[in-house]
């Protein structure tokens, strides 16, 4: 995945293969390679990248070990992950124990409305990995047209559909005009 991240940033910026190769002097086969997922960057190597394509490196460094399925293909998630953005926090109220089996979690976060009532309790806390794609039927804390959710996530004939457990929330229904990224996935409450 940190291939297609890399590829996705490189075309976004209008930049060439050759280019990127130059500006990093990394050998434009082995750069191939990475934007095929067929071989990762070192950490310096992906250092080199970022800073040629003047985005943040923690943002990619989150899709390191992360691998796209089939579904998530045809749904064509690469799109719907962020190279550049960050989770903007309004408040901090400390720090909560990180699960020893929920390793991966990027953030603990609380809930702050009743919609995924019964499965996640408002105010509770929610346990997040950053930009993890999700499958069909995971729950995932996403933006959409700048409003941060979270929100079961389902994909029908390509078609993505945010779903709410608590009944009294509508389905959203993602429309290519939206303004729509997955956060991550939750791992746990």
């Amino acid at each position: 995945m940190i291939g297609d991240m890399i590829a996705k940033a490189r075309k976004e910026k209008n930049m060439t293969k050759t280019e990127l190769a130059r500006l990093t002097k990394i050998n434009i086969g082995h750069l191939t390679h990475i934007e095929k997922g067929e071989r990762n960057p070192s950490h310096k190597t992906l250092k080199n990248i970022c800073k040629a394509l003047d985005i943040p490196y923690q943002q990619l460094m989150y899709t390191y070990d992360k691998t796209i399925n089939e579904d998530q293909e045809e749904y064509h998630v690469i799109e719907h992950i962020s190279y550049n953005k960050l989770l903007a926090v309004d408040s901090v109220s400390g720090f909560i124990d990180c699960p020893a089996t929920l390793p991966s979690s990027s953030i603990a976060l609380k809930v702050n409305d009743d919609s995924m009532e019964p499965t996640f309790l408002k105010d509770s806390y929610v346990f997040v990995e950053f930009n993890t794609p999700l499958n069909h039927k995971d729950y995932g804390l996403v933006s959409l047209n700048g409003d941060v959710l979270i929100r079961k996530f389902t994909v029908k004939k390509e078609k993505i559909i945010l779903k709410a457990d608590n009944r009294t929330y509508s389905d959203i229904s993602i429309q290519d005009s939206d303004d729509f990224y997955i956060i991550g996935k939750i791992l746990s409450k």
